[in-house]
């Protein structure tokens, strides 16, 4: 059965088909609308005819499983399925704004679209891996954008879901997938790694910046197998105004064994919203390839052959590697408060390695008069806030890259740490607690705010002389 004997005018189980708007390679997507729903939809059907890759029936297996399981903007809303003893299709919401793929057309990009392009689709990334999914098929035509912005994921039949059976692991041998996207424990056959999507999304910032793909196009199991041991030419190579922060982030997306790539695709979105945090390595430096006698060590030497351990559950990632924010207030000179804090953030990350630690304050701003950016002794304000966060973590004892610094400058103490959690994905807040005052009577605080509004964990820290008492909230 060919999908594209489906007529405009038709009707599918209740559904009024519209004009075919799309054929691939294994399906094709038909407009439609249905009297109970008040938004555009899709209909997808499979190509099922005679001599089709038997793949598509999997995928379309597969994607009839995973999507009525998604939800959020990230993805679209699930409509309807109809089965293969019938006519299979899969019903879905049509999102209305454009893919990326147009944008290749315009390739090379303007470096700061890349960036907030990458730091949409990693958003999504995020959203759709807490759901147990790797997608393994990120690509410009792939990635769709509401008009409010979000950028949307589309197509999950080569996609894995922690909790179902992985029906294209366990009926083909060789890698499905968009050969310069996909990562290389995925061409070795691993499909449970939500690192592979990030590795996949730096190959699309690469190719935005550069107009070339940092592995190519190849056609076959070897030329796939290269990226394994030749590492790409440096996006400086083709773009010298790609800041070094920028190719340390891609490069580091490219990176072979998927744990030296970021943990998360949270931690990715952060760094590239926030550059002024990146710690800079030998990868933002390079302007070349690296040399033969480097590549040949790693293509045969045992001590250079990658290894693929079992990658945990999808979801387990933001687990594994969260992102905590802790609100330091420098002007406090309440030295067992600031210990009580550091005390408690110590533990948490103690116990979670992976963890990304971003200290925050707010330079709090007048509502009417208007603000000096320098203080009684003439020094800027945001800046020395910067230096005392930073004296503030010293004791942690952390490593560059698993801290970073901000300043936010409002008028709401408490508004600005949430639009800060919620912008950027951030797993659990520490705050410290005010002493009792009239003023926290009279107008609250900003803890029990945040504690109310956050929409992840909240820890508040209270001192008793040098006693911290934690509160999860």
């Amino acid at each position: 059965m060919s999908p594209l004997t489906l007529a405009e005018g038709e009707e599918l189980d209740g559904f009024r088909i519209g004009r075919r708007v799309h054929t691939g390679g294994m399906a094709a997507l038909w407009e439609a609308s249905h009297p109970n729903y008040d938004f555009p939809i899709l209909v997808k059907i499979p190509r099922l005819a005679e001599g089709e890759d038997p793949a598509a029936i999997v995928s379309f297996e597969m994607e009839q499983m995973i999507l009525p399981r998604l939800s959020g903007p990230h993805v679209p809303r699930f409509v309807a399925a109809g089965g293969f003893d019938r006519r299979p299709y899969l019903a879905m919401e049509r999102i209305p704004g454009p893919s990326l793929l147009p944008l290749v057309q315009n390739v090379p990009l303007p470096i700061a679209e890349v960036v907030a392009i990458g730091a949409r689709v990693a958003d999504a990334l995020e959203a759709l891996h807490r759901q147990h999914v790797v997608h393994l098929d990120v690509k410009p035509s792939n990635i769709l954008t509401r008009p409010t912005g979000e950028a949307v994921l589309v197509d999950f039949g080569l996609s894995h879901h922690a909790q179902l059976p992985d029906l294209m692991e366990e009926e083909f041998r060789l890698p499905y997938g968009t050969a310069p996207y996909m990562a290389p424990e995925q061409v070795m056959g691993r499909r449970s790694d939500p690192r592979s999507d990030l590795f996949a999304l730096g190959t699309l910032l690469y190719f935005f910046i550069t107009r070339e793909r940092p592995h190519g196009d190849p056609q076959t199991m070897s030329g796939l197998k290269r990226r394994l041991w030749r590492d790409p030419h440096p996006p400086k190579r083709f773009r010298r105004d790609c800041p070094d922060w920028l190719q340390e982030v891609i490069l580091r997306c490219l990176e072979v064994q998927p744990e030296r790539r970021h943990p998360t695709a949270a931690q990715l979105a952060y760094d590239l919203r926030h550059p002024e945090g990146v710690v800079l390595t030998a990868r933002a430096r390079k302007t070349k390839q690296d040399g033969w006698s480097k590549t040949i060590q790693r293509r045969f030497h045992p001590d250079h052959q990658p290894r693929f351990d079992r990658a945990p559950k999808a979801a387990e990632y933001a687990a594994l590697a969260p992102i905590v924010a802790v609100a330091v207030d420098v002007t406090e000179r309440d030295t067992a408060v600031h210990s009580a804090l550091r005390e408690t953030v110590g533990r948490i990350l103690a116990t979670l390695p992976g963890a990304r630690l971003a200290c925050l304050n707010v330079l709090r701003q007048n509502r009417i008069a208007l603000d000096s950016t320098l203080d009684e002794s003439g020094r800027n304000k945001h800046l020395q806030r910067l230096v005392e966060l930073r004296h503030w973590a010293l004791p942690l004892g952390l490593p560059e890259g698993r801290v970073t610094f901000h300043v936010l400058e409002a008028v709401n103490p408490a508004a600005a740490i949430l639009e800060h959690a919620r912008k950027n994905a951030v797993d659990h807040i520490v705050i410290g607690a005010r002493a009792r005052s009239l003023r926290r009577r009279m107008l609250g605080s900003v803890s029990s705010e945040v504690a109310a509004e956050a929409p992840c964990s909240v820890t508040v820290v209270r001192s008793r002389s040098t006693v911290a008492v934690g509160e999860a909230a």
